[in-house]
C-alpha cells in the first residue's frame, strides 16, 4: 500500500478523495482544507486524518503523493512544497497561473524524478483515445482543418463572485473551460504555436471572458479554430468535441461517441465508405470505482500504478500542462493586440 493525501476539498477534491479512498493500492491517511465544515464531516465519518495547513500535513504525515485541488493561484506553492519533500504530484489543471512557475515545477519534478500528472480528463475518455489513435493511423490522409469546441452553463447570468470571476484566482472561460480544449487539440492532433484574431469575450461575467474564440495554427502547418462558450444554457453540462477534416473524410468526436466519414473506406480498420459511428461503450475504460465517468477514476488509477511501477505517465505530465499554459499566454497576448 502506498500512502495518499489531498489538498483541497472543493468539487474536485472531494471527487478526488472519494476514488483515492477506495483504491485498492492506497491509503489515504490525510485530507486538507480550510473549511471546518468540511474537515469536520471527515472528522465525523471517517478516520482520515484532516488538516488546515498542508507543510504540516505532509510533515506529519509523509504520504508517497499528494493530489493538489485548490485553486490555481495556489499551484506553484503547494506543488513546489511538495516536490521539494519528495512526493509525487497529482495537481488539478489549469496547471499554473504563470509560465515561468511551470518551468520551475517542471525541471524539479524531473530532476527528483517524481511522477506527475496534470487533470486534464479528456485522455482518459475512450472516444477521444480511439480519436487520437484513428489520427496516427493516417485514414483521413492530408489533415486540411480541425475545430475544437466545449460549452456549457457555468456563468448564465449576472451574479456575485466566486474565485471562476477572479482571472488572479484561475477563473475565467480561458483558463477554466478552453483549457481542457486547448490540452485536447495540442495532445490529439499537434501543439499549437500561432495564435490568431483571439476574442476573449464577456457575455455575464465582468472580470473574466465567458466565450473564447480564436485561430490556431500547429507546429504540423494545420490551422483550425476554438469556440468555447461557458455561458451556454444549451447545453445541460460541458460539452466539448474535437472536429478534423481530411483529404479523404471527417472525423466529429466528443465524450459519448466518434463519427467517421470515410471517402475511400480504410479495410485495415474495418472502416467502409460514408458513416461510422461508434459510441463510449465500445472504448469505455474499466476502473475499480465509478464517480462522475469513468475517466475521473482512470486518471488516478493511472498515476498511482505510475507510482508504483515507477514510471512516468504519458498522460498529463507537468511538461504537456505546461505547454497548454503557454498556449493559453499566447491567446492572451494576441487577444490584447
Amino acid at each position: 500500500m502506498i500512502k495518499g493525501a489531498i489538498i483541497g476539498l472543493g468539487k474536485m477534491g472531494l471527487s478526488h478523495a472519494a476514488i483515492v479512498g477506495a483504491h485498492p493500492k492506497v491509503d489515504m491517511v490525510a485530507v486538507c482544507d480550510t473549511s471546518s465544515l468540511v474537515l469536520d464531516a471527515f472528522k465525523k465519518f471517517t478516520q482520515v486524518h484532516t488538516y488546515s495547513d498542508y507543510q504540516e500535513m505532509i510533515k506529519k504525515e509523509n504520504p508517497d503523493f499528494v493530489v493538489i485541488a485548490t485553486p490555481t493561484r495556489f499551484h506553484y506553492a503547494m506543488v513546489k512544497y511538495a516536490l521539494e519533500n519528495g512526493k509525487h504530484v497529482y495537481c488539478e489543471k489549469p496547471f499554473s497561473l504563470h509560465a515561468y512557475e511551470g518551468e520551475e515545477l517542471v525541471h524539479l519534478a524531473q530532476s527528483k524524478e517524481l511522477i506527475n500528472q496534470v487533470g486534464y480528463h479528456n485522455h482518459f475518455i475512450g472516444t477521444f483515445r480511439e480519436l487520437k489513435r484513428l489520427l496516427q493511423t493516417g485514414i483521413l490522409g492530408e489533415i486540411v482543418h480541425f475545430t475544437g469546441e466545449a460549452y456549457g452553463p457555468v456563468v448564465i447570468k449576472e451574479k456575485g463572485g466566486t474565485w471562476r470571476s477572479k482571472p488572479e484566482e484561475g477563473g475565467g472561460c480561458l483558463y477554466d473551460y478552453a483549457s481542457h480544449v486547448l490540452n485536447l487539440i495540442q495532445e490529439t492532433i499537434g501543439r499549437p504555436t500561432e495564435a490568431s484574431g483571439s476574442q476573449l469575450k464577456h457575455i455575464y461575467s465582468k472580470g473574466v471572458e465567458d466565450a473564447v474564440y480564436c485561430s490556431l495554427k500547429l507546429e504540423n502547418g494545420v490551422s483550425g479554430q476554438l469556440a468555447v462558450n461557458w455561458s451556454d444554457e444549451t447545453h445541460r453540462k460541458m460539452t466539448t468535441s474535437l472536429s478534423i477534416i481530411g483529404k479523404n473524410g471527417k472525423i466529429i468526436c466528443d465524450a459519448t461517441e466518434i463519427k467517421i466519414y470515410l471517402k475511400e473506406p480504410v479495410k485495415k480498420e474495418g472502416l467502409e465508405q460514408g458513416w461510422t459511428t461508434k459510441y463510449i461503450t465500445d472504448f469505455a475504460i474499466p476502473v475499480n470505482y465509478y464517480l462522475r465517468g469513468e475517466e475521473y477514476s482512470a486518471q488516478i488509477d493511472n498515476f498511482i500504478d505510475c507510482i508504483v511501477n515507477n514510471k512516468q505517465s504519458v498522460y498529463n505530465t507537468f511538461e504537456q500542462g505546461l505547454y497548454t499554459d503557454k498556449v493559453v499566454e499566447m491567446i492572451i497576448a494576441d487577444a490584447k493586440k
